[in-house]
């Protein structure tokens, strides 16, 4: 669910933060994990998932162009006006013009971006406010652009090998229904004419055409009225927890899902840590960026890190590693290069969970034709094995 935060932090004005937390208490938490003193928590009225208003901004776009011109030279403000006046989407100059006016006033460029979270993440906000520290925003902008293009890698290649089976299924449901709803009715009029003894599957399957026949009205308000259901269910927080518990319990798929979820998390501190953020304030930052459960192991391995123990310590005794993140977490700290090895336990992974979401789609896809080939093939023997009988008997 999507709450509404007020909150401060150090000498920076009152903010309001918009973040996704399983209850009041849960965003309150959040907010503190980032340094903030939260004053006000407030339920936000959400939408449907298909009907929800997506970010306008391009923000990876932005960074490409503002990188573009402060290798070229300009300063910061004179960059952003420039892409300012060359915008000619309404929504994207207003955010510009707000940044460009934060910045006059005197603000930095990371407070500037923090007054519109909607499009500024704060993973973005934090990169930038690391970079105002060492005074290089450049090299933070290449390493979130890099960031962010790795990140959208991972999600097309998951994405695309998706794509094939999804439409087969939906192929072959269109087909079946079609077989079911439209073909099977009329052939059992033409059986009843016949009058002919019928196996009993095929009985079975003329008697389903003529219920859809008689109740066809009921039969399809019920079902639009289940799928309704379902997909209301679905836009709710409460069941995609429990959707989401279900398949961390499946064994292969729950192992994937942990290890997708920790490469998500270590490109992400990485990407922070190589920045120059200190390693507690990147763990608020990324917690986010894992489930609830995996979230409130962090917040233990944090504290634990907190009293001195050593990064991988933490996240070993809490199962936030794996046997190749806990080995490189080591050379990290041995080394002094942390972010580094973080970011290549990510690469790691992320390599290792697009190899398995190619096997499985090449053993899925047979499988799942195979399944459709059987129930259309099934569908259409009992359907004209009755006409085979009645020609057999004729000869």
């Amino acid at each position: 669910m999507r709450y509404e935060i007020k909150a401060l932090r150090g000498n920076e004005n009152l903010s309001a933060w918009v973040v996704e937390a399983a209850d009041a208490g849960d965003a309150a938490r959040q907010m503190l994990a980032r340094g903030y003193t939260v004053i006000g928590v407030r339920a936000k009225a959400g939408w449907p998932a298909w009907t929800r208003p997506r970010g306008h901004f391009p923000l990876v776009l932005f960074s490409q162009e503002l990188l573009a011109l402060l290798q070229a030279g300009l300063a910061l403000v004179e960059s952003l006006e420039t892409l300012a006046e060359k915008e000619q989407r309404p929504e994207v100059k207003q955010v510009l013009a707000g940044i460009i006016a934060t910045l006059y006033e005197g603000h930095s460029f990371s407070h500037a971006l923090q007054a519109t979270p909607a499009d500024f993440p704060p993973l973005y906000v934090a990169t930038v406010r690391a970079s105002e520290r060492t005074g290089d925003l450049p090299e933070a902008l290449a390493r979130y652009i890099a960031y962010q293009s790795q990140m959208d890698a991972v999600k097309r290649q998951v994405v695309s090998a998706s794509i094939y089976p999804l439409l087969l299924a939906a192929v072959g449901g269109l087909v079946t229904l079609f077989l079911m709803v439209y073909v099977v009715p009329r052939f059992s009029h033409l059986y009843a004419d016949i009058g002919s003894e019928l196996p009993l599957m095929s009985q079975l399957l003329m008697r389903w055409g003529q219920l859809l026949e008689s109740h066809g009205a009921a039969i399809l308000a019920g079902t639009l009225l289940v799928v309704g259901g379902a997909l209301y269910a679905a836009t709710r927080p409460a069941s995609r927890q429990r959707l989401q518990r279900a398949l961390w319990r499946a064994p292969a798929i729950g192992e994937r899902l942990h290890v997708y979820q920790l490469a998500r998390f270590y490109r992400s501190l990485g990407m922070l840590l190589r920045g120059g953020m200190p390693v507690l304030p990147s763990l608020g930052l990324v917690s986010d960026l894992l489930e609830t459960g995996l979230r409130a192991r962090l917040v233990q391995a944090s504290a634990c890190i907190r009293e001195g123990q050593p990064l991988s310590v933490a996240m070993e005794r809490y199962g936030l590693t794996t046997a190749v993140a806990l080995r490189m977490l080591r050379v990290g700290e041995r080394t002094g290069r942390m972010g580094e090895m973080m970011e290549r336990v990510a690469a790691f992974h992320e390599e290792e969970t697009a190899r398995w979401v190619e096997r499985f789609t090449r053993l899925f896809e047979p499988l799942l034709m195979a399944f459709i080939g059987v129930v259309i093939g099934l569908i259409v023997v009992l359907m004209y094995f009755p006409i085979f009988e009645l020609a057999g008997s004729i000869q």
